[in-house]
């Protein structure tokens, strides 16, 4: 595995196993074990995804050290807010069966994120929390972040893959020291990501599959990458992308697939900030 260091010298796998979409509990559960088997350490979770307590068996469930797990999880809309940060924190905490959390996200950029960012700066440094950071927060909110925080973000989370590549997003984030960490690395197969013909050529040039080309691209440019999946066998190939590297020539043809734009939704959309804001999770 290779790691990245954060902005506090915290070390993260570049790559991990994320669970959305993962609702059922027991698919979660045997999901999350095959990955930690096959040789994953970084875990991605969230209180919206509904699946914290399936992560928290696996993990309870695994024969390999909690020290050797990283684990993230993220706070929603509804629990944006100094106490309701706290409470909530202590929520996903009891259902992942865990002492403490290696990395803690504030989900989306609405509601009282300072408040929400206080209480995180205070379990961070109450030891409850090893990393702080956001998800899905555009530049200029970050840098609102930073200017008026104590503690930087060590990771903005984001859409990042082929078709919507965060080039300059990534450049802003590493010149202040914050780490860029990709959401949906196979655009959920939007735009038929997986018969495209430009990636599945330099597949075939590696004797790889396009999600491991994808996934080698992201790690190439410096982006930690959560890949999902249920089935056991693309658990496995989403993980074998450490013995081969893309070209320069090769990077350089894959930036002409950026279209510079979310596939999924806008989220300076009003209408999408307010259905996002009233979605409620248990």
């Amino acid at each position: 595995m290779e790691y990245k260091t954060l902005n506090n010298g915290i070390q993260m796998p570049v790559l991990g196993f994320g669970v959305f979409q993962i609702p059922d509990k027991n698919e979660c559960i045997d999901s999350v074990a095959e990955a930690i088997r096959v040789g994953y350490r970084l875990i991605d979770t969230a209180a919206s995804y509904g699946n914290e307590e399936a992560v928290g068996i696996a993990i309870k469930r695994s024969p390999v050290d909690r020290s050797e797990l990283f684990i993230t999880t993220k706070i929603w809309i509804q629990d944006v807010g100094y106490e309701k940060t706290r409470k909530a924190f202590e929520k996903s905490l009891a259902k992942l069966q865990l002492d403490y959390l290696d990395l803690l996200l504030i989900h989306q950029p609405y509601g009282d994120i300072f408040g929400a960012w206080r209480a995180m700066e205070e379990l961070y440094q109450e030891g409850k929390v090893r990393a702080i950071g956001v998800s899905n927060f555009p530049d200029y909110r970050v840098m609102d972040l930073i200017v008026h925080s104590q503690i930087k973000p060590a990771i903005n989370q984001v859409e990042t893959h082929p078709f919507c590549q965060q080039q300059g997003s990534a450049e802003f984030l590493a010149a202040n020291g914050v780490q860029i960490e990709s959401w949906g690395p196979f655009a959920e197969g939007r735009n038929n990501l997986f018969s495209n013909e430009l990636l599945a050529s330099i597949g075939e040039n590696h004797h790889k599959s396009v999600a491991q080309v994808v996934l080698r691209w992201l790690i190439q440019r410096g982006v930690i990458a959560i890949p999902k999946s249920t089935k056991p066998e693309r658990i496995a190939q989403n993980f074998d992308i450490f013995d081969f590297s893309l070209s320069e020539s090769e990077m350089d043809a894959i930036k002409g697939l950026d279209q510079g734009k979310s596939l999924f939704f806008d989220h300076q959309d009003p209408a999408m900030v307010k259905f996002l804001s009233e979605r409620r999770i248990d």
